[in-house]
């Protein structure tokens, strides 16, 4: 299975990011809580450089809560100049709080810039993130205006705009961004199933497959919970799973139909919350003994 999408304005949004960083004070990097590490971008350091970084984990809502806090630690400890938090786009308190920890990021420097007498301005914000991981919705919310456009897909936003937010922060909207060429076919699959590519680039089968894999190995019991099963399924291979769960839909010998209402069930958060990626073991510092 090989899924890849890196439409040509996505390469433009790049390079017109990379362009505009040195007018903005503070990039917002935002990812899918369902798969943190999946749906960062491996260009998006180039992109930032040495800019502070505010991580969003969008969706936290559908994710799993005590794994979502596994990766919070992991992105607030990795890294010296950037933070990280767990928001729900569609939640006001969430808004309010993200606005809070950017004016906290933010302070030093625009106190800096007081001292020199310089004149006060917003802080200014450059959002970033892949495909569907919920910008348009996370922008609206934060200018509490219908003005980026929305929709359950990737690809809607193509063009960069600049959004003013009341008086304290001047925001540059992008298209979502991917990458060339996943290293890791593993995280094309994750992204398929969670909305990140479009629906018509990969065979559904194949997603639904790694859906039931990964949820009767990581969830038990979901599967046969969600779709009220008889019995349990885990000591059959996932194509026979994948059959059977067909038939019991009542679709016939239609695996597509029946792939396809799997993940959209997945996506919709039908079968729980969820996290795909797991947070990185880090290797243990060498202990070196006193006694030789």
């Amino acid at each position: 299975m090989h899924i890849q999408w890196f439409p040509g304005h996505m390469a433009k949004a790049k390079r017109q990011a990379i362009e505009n960083r040195n007018m903005v004070d503070i990039v917002l990097e935002l990812v899918d809580s369902r798969i943190p590490e999946s749906s960062r971008n491996p260009l998006m350091d180039e992109i930032v450089n040495n800019k502070p970084r505010l991580v969003i984990m969008n969706k936290a809502d559908l994710a799993d809560r005590s794994r979502t806090e596994e990766w919070l630690t992991h992105f607030n400890q990795s890294e010296k100049n950037q933070q990280a938090i767990a928001i729900d786009a569609f939640s006001h308190s969430d808004i309010t709080r993200t606005k809070k920890i950017i004016k906290e990021m933010m302070a030093e420097k625009m106190a800096i810039r007081k001292q020199k007498g310089m004149k006060p301005r917003a802080i200014r914000l450059m959002v970033l993130g892949i495909p569907n991981v919920g910008k348009s919705t996370f922008i609206n919310q934060m200018i509490k205006k219908n003005r980026a456009k929305t929709a359950n897909k990737p690809g809607v936003t193509q063009q960069q705009q600049w959004l003013k937010i009341e008086n304290d922060f001047e925001l540059l909207d992008t298209p979502g961004i991917l990458w060339h060429k996943f290293e890791d076919q593993k995280v094309g699959v994750k992204l398929a199933l969670t909305g990140a590519i479009k629906d018509a680039l990969f065979h559904k089968d194949d997603i639904a497959l790694y859906a039931l894999d990964f949820f009767i190995h990581t969830y038990p019991g979901r599967i046969k919970e969600a779709y009220h099963l008889s019995e349990d399924m885990t000591d059959k291979t996932y194509p026979e799973l994948l059959m059977e769960l067909t038939t019991h839909l009542n679709f016939g010998d239609d695996f597509d139909r029946a792939s396809e209402k799997l993940i959209f069930d997945i996506r919709d958060g039908k079968l729980g919350a969820y996290t795909l990626d797991e947070v990185p073991v880090e290797p243990e510092e060498t202990k070196v003994s006193g006694n030789e």
